[in-house]
């Protein structure tokens, strides 16, 4: 039954305008019953976001604005537009950005920190440095994280290069064996979610390895477990022309969506898994042809896989009774496109991945919203409007969406009915 609802609602779809009046306004599509506003404009490079008590949304921001580096603001008049804004973290950008125990953390490129949160406060003044010692790293270097709400953070240590070859992307380079990146890199690490002063090798804890990049991380409290996407590896034919050719370099490798469990290898950069035939593949760097498959590796297979770079920034389980039953215990992706897929670019929209109560994956994704990038053809990401990249959800049930594309601003949508 639960599938059926959900295969009826995705099928029904409103397109559904905007109310800020503007030429460059775009118009998104979403199952009926869905309603988005535009809630901020013009905040800056938004990342992640988080929504707390007295109906503010904090936003974590990629480059500072006057030397802040995240954003604070709220509807203080009920009229569906942020009207107080205040820019905070003075001297720091980042991508994540979450609430836990009374402290709003950020991730920053090389460090996790954390404000005291009252409800109505915007934080001032200096952080808590929470953990340090993360290597600085030109690529890949955002620090999305997740709590389990058993005291622990786990967090994204990008890997810094594309599939760890001994000459950086360089045509047929080979690669490292073994790979040295993942010594500190390329994982989850998992630390004291409430002990300031720790040190990423000291004190944290690799929880898994085998990743190029996750910045979308998240615990899943239905299924008490760390649910990730990762973003894929780049150029297989600018690289390896006499093994793929433009259109399965587009397509390749699968953006994957995983549950992880202590220990697990996601397989980069030995290995990618391919969608279209559902199998995890070794990697042209170490002897992969684009056929032999790397099955019997022990490297762990996504519960779910989507075309190559559409680049997953975000994800989120809906948990609030103001969603539809069809959308209870699912998987809601956002996905802000790439730049690697030759003159024309996908992704630019949220998809949906139906889940059970335990987590695990009982139908087909489908997408949520689109039209972010507004009307196409996108021939490189520059040519999006907007770029989804930061999801969160209120008390009240409101989907809240982030894109740093744009300007930066946040949209927020609700449930309405049909």
């Amino acid at each position: 039954m639960r599938k059926a609802v959900f295969a009826s609602m995705m099928m029904a779809t409103a397109m559904t305008g905007l109310p800020l009046a503007a030429a460059d306004e775009v118009a998104l599509s979403m199952p009926e019953g869905f309603r988005a506003e535009v809630v901020a404009v013009d905040l800056g490079l938004v990342r992640h976001l988080t929504v707390g008590k007295g109906g503010w949304i904090y936003a974590a921001l990629a480059r500072s604005k006057d030397g802040k580096g995240a954003v604070a603001l709220r509807d203080s008049d009920d009229d569906g537009k942020a009207d107080d804004i205040r820019y905070f973290a003075s001297g720091l950008r980042g991508t994540g950005m979450k609430i836990n125990d009374g402290y709003l953390y950020m991730g920053t490129r090389t460090t996790i920190v954390r404000w005291p949160l009252a409800a109505g406060v915007v934080p001032e003044g200096e952080p808590q440095v929470m953990v340090s010692g993360f290597p600085v790293q030109r690529a890949h270097a955002a620090k999305s994280m997740a709590f389990d709400g058993k005291g622990h953070v786990y967090v994204n240590v990008g890997a810094p290069s594309n599939a760890c070859m001994e000459e950086t992307r360089q045509k047929g380079s080979p690669g490292q064996q073994p790979c040295a990146e993942l010594e500190q890199q390329g994982g989850i690490w998992r630390f004291d979610a409430s002990k300031p002063g720790q040190d990423q090798m000291r004190d944290g804890f690799r929880y898994a390895t085998g990743l190029r990049n996750a910045v979308a991380v998240r615990w899943n409290t239905s299924a008490d477990a760390l649910y990730l996407t990762q973003h894929g590896r780049d150029q297989l034919n600018q690289f390896f022309p006499e093994l793929f050719d433009k259109t399965a370099s587009a397509e390749l490798p699968a953006e994957e969506l995983h549950r992880v469990e202590e220990g697990d290898n996601l397989g980069w950069p030995y290995s990618y898994y391919d969608q279209r035939i559902g199998s995890r593949m070794l990697m042209p760097e170490y002897g992969g042809d684009g056929k032999i498959r790397a099955s019997d590796t022990g490297f762990k297979v996504p519960v779910a896989a989507f075309p190559g770079h559409w680049a997953p920034n975000d994800l989120i389980f809906p948990g609030s009774a103001f969603w539809p039953e069809a959308y209870q215990g699912g998987a809601l992706i956002a996905f802000h496109g790439s730049w690697n897929r030759g003159n024309a670019q996908q992704g630019y929209k949220l998809v949906y991945v139906p889940m059970d109560k335990n987590g695990a994956v009982d139908g087909k994704w489908a997408t949520f919203m689109d039209g972010f990038a507004g009307p196409g053809p996108i021939k490189s990401a520059g040519d999006a409007k907007y770029r989804p990249g930061g999801l969160a959800e209120g008390p009240d049930g409101a989907l809240y969406i982030s894109s740093a594309q744009g300007g930066g601003r946040v949209w927020r949508v609700t449930y309405e009915g049909n």
